[in-house]
């Protein structure tokens, strides 16, 4: 999927937080302190995030084009 760009429960937007989100979370910086830079309170919108599964990357292969 791709990631949506708002939450679903609340509206706020989202999409461009996605690749922050990754890059700390490869970093190994605590989830706590990753929701406080991005500025992420709502446990809706943590939830977007943590819940998401990239698999356009792995769809991209059954690609009829190709």
């Amino acid at each position: 999927m791709i990631i949506p760009m708002r939450c679903f429960s609340c509206g706020k937007p989202i999409a461009h937080l996605f690749e922050p989100y990754e890059q700390m979370r490869k970093e190994g910086i605590p989830i706590e302190e990753i929701w406080e830079k991005l500025g992420i309170t709502r446990f809706c919108c943590q939830r977007m995030l943590v819940s998401h599964v990239n698999i356009i990357d792995d769809l991209l292969n059954f690609n009829r084009l190709q």
